[in-house]
């Protein structure tokens, strides 16, 4: 099993290899290696450190947690990969900032990223394909 310290160097079939010894199944297909470090490295965290609390994790499962971003507090991030590259927009008082210019809504920053019209909260992961 990779050590944190291991997981920069780590190529794509040792990182995969990881992943299958971590979550017992195979990782997405398409996941960047950056995004498979990420996720590997919090849950080698999380099991060295006990993981979420009870509270956090109740929160996350509760229905609030689905909403649409308009219900989101300043300074929320969210996070999307496309074509093997991570975007990371913040919800700041004049918008969604994507890249360091200010967007009206998410489904603005998700057209400036694909070129093709989305919503942008079924986009960035808030809403599945039937409620949007």
């Amino acid at each position: 099993m990779l050590e944190l310290h291991d997981l920069r160097s780590a190529d794509r079939p040792a990182l995969l290899q990881a992943w299958e010894a971590l979550f017992g199944r195979s990782a997405p297909k398409g996941i960047s290696r950056a995004f498979l470090r990420r996720f590997i490295a919090f849950e080698l965290q999380a099991q060295r450190q006990g993981g979420l609390t009870r509270e956090t994790r109740r929160l996350l499962a509760s229905p609030s947690a689905s909403q649409p971003a308009q219900h989101a507090k300043l300074g929320t991030e969210f996070f999307r990969e496309w074509n093997g590259v991570t975007h990371r927009v913040e919800l700041t008082d004049t918008g969604y900032v994507w890249n360091g210019e200010a967007y009206r809504s998410l489904s603005a920053v998700a057209k400036a990223i694909t070129g093709a019209h989305w919503s942008g909260p079924r986009f960035f992961g808030l809403r599945d394909a039937k409620s949007s």
